[in-house]
């Protein structure tokens, strides 16, 4: 007959006994660094929090009173309209306008991420002449204003007769963001085990084939901190869009923005609709990505 053998408590950190978490404590010092970073937080958002009261009120009430008398009868619901909203939207082209920017915003932002990382990988782990001082010019490109681009660019897009089109505006974004895009994921491929790299080479692995199968999934979070970085740049720019998009149909949210405050500032009600309009991807793009974010800015600081 046989026994069952005895179940054992295994530690996953290595122990064999499980020991409970200390208690936390509360002294002094901790409650003074907790009610300051409350008060900062609410200091932060007070801006945002009126702006959001705000969109919500009619015209005649922003214009008259501030945003704060509200919470004298915040149940008061004949005080609260959807008519900004409804004005931007529809009667503003603040709608047409959102599409237009995601349809400018994603694809610059996966073109430069894509080139960066076949460009990353090249300089971190393949061998040719002049590697090195190739690498530098790429990253002394940082340095160098993107005001001195836009007529050499303007010119050379007006050959080919893109000026005005998404395909413009994708290609500026993509060469502006390339140096950075390619500087961050370098310097994370090379934190990467050096092993695995030979061990893939050793079993017969091409270089596209170690890419797309282990640095990829590796670099995950580098791939989304910089991927949060250029969407959130792409998406607020309005110097670049406004060169080379321009107003009319293909009109992005920044343009849509500046044109609500009107010519004497007398609609600047409408702006709080359209700003809150104008965050609602960006910070859905944010809170999705923010933990692999977290991880690719904090990645390779603990190695050595």
């Amino acid at each position: 007959m046989t026994q069952a053998a005895p179940t054992v408590d295994v530690d996953p950190m290595g122990g064999d006994d499980q020991k409970p978490p200390p208690a936390q404590r509360f002294t002094l010092g901790s409650v003074a660094v907790r009610v300051t970073v409350l008060l900062l937080c609410l200091l932060w958002l007070i801006p945002t929090i009126g702006l959001l009261v705000s969109s919500f009120r009619s015209e005649e009430d922003v214009k008259e009173d501030g945003w704060w008398t509200v919470f004298a009868s915040p149940l008061e619901f004949s005080q609260w309209t959807l008519d900004s909203y409804d004005s931007v939207i529809f009667d503003q082209g603040m709608g047409s306008a959102f599409l237009n920017s995601i349809v400018v915003t994603v694809p610059a932002t996966i073109i430069p991420i894509m080139i960066a990382a076949f460009a990353a990988y090249a300089f971190t782990f393949m061998r040719f002449p002049g590697r090195d001082l190739l690498f530098i010019l790429v990253v002394g490109l940082l340095v160098v204003p993107l005001q001195v681009a836009f007529v050499p660019l303007l010119r050379l897009f007006s050959q080919y007769e893109i000026n005005g089109t998404f395909l413009a505006v994708w290609l500026a974004h993509t060469g502006f963001g390339m140096p950075l895009a390619i500087y961050i994921l370098r310097n994370y491929m090379a934190s990467l085990p050096v092993e695995i790299i030979e061990s893939a080479a050793v079993d017969g692995a091409s270089h596209f084939r170690t890419f797309w199968s282990l640095v990829v999934p590796m670099s995950v979070p580098a791939l989304a901190a910089y991927a949060i970085f250029q969407f959130l740049w792409v998406w607020n720019d309005l110097l670049v869009a406004l060169i080379f998009l321009g107003a009319g149909e293909n009109e992005v949210v920044t343009i849509t923005l500046r044109d609500l405050i009107g010519d004497l500032g007398q609609e600047w009600h409408l702006l709080t609709a359209g700003a809150f309009i104008s965050m609602v991807l960006p910070l859905a793009v944010f809170f999705a990505l923010q933990r692999y974010f977290v991880r690719g800015l904090t990645a390779g600081s603990v190695k050595g």
